[in-house]
């Protein structure tokens, strides 16, 4: 499968954490910031697509806005949505290790 602009539309950029990275090595699993409105289907179709690997599993998170402060102004930060994305055995994503 190719990948087309609409693949690139849903994933946004990989999540780089202490977690993540820890579960990159032990799971094969790489976490991404998806579009609001992917869903599981269409996140697996993107990461097959882009980086060309077989995709056994994808769990999504919707992570809610945090109020935040600084003195008397008071906001908050936007919440986003995540993909953890586990790859079958034997497949890895250069392109997020490199990040």
């Amino acid at each position: 499968m190719t990948a087309n602009i609409m693949h690139f539309n849903i994933l946004q950029q990989p999540v780089v954490t202490e977690k993540s990275y820890a579960a990159t090595g032990a799971g094969n699993q790489y976490t991404f910031r998806v579009s609001r409105e992917a869903t599981k289907s269409q996140v697996k179709a993107a990461i097959e697509a882009v980086f060309e690997v077989e995709v056994v599993k994808v769990q999504v998170i919707n992570l809610p806005a945090k109020p935040k402060r600084r003195g008397a102004h008071s906001g908050s930060r936007s919440g986003y949505r995540k993909a953890v994305v586990r790859l079958a055995e034997g497949h890895t994503l250069e392109a997020a290790e490199e990040v």
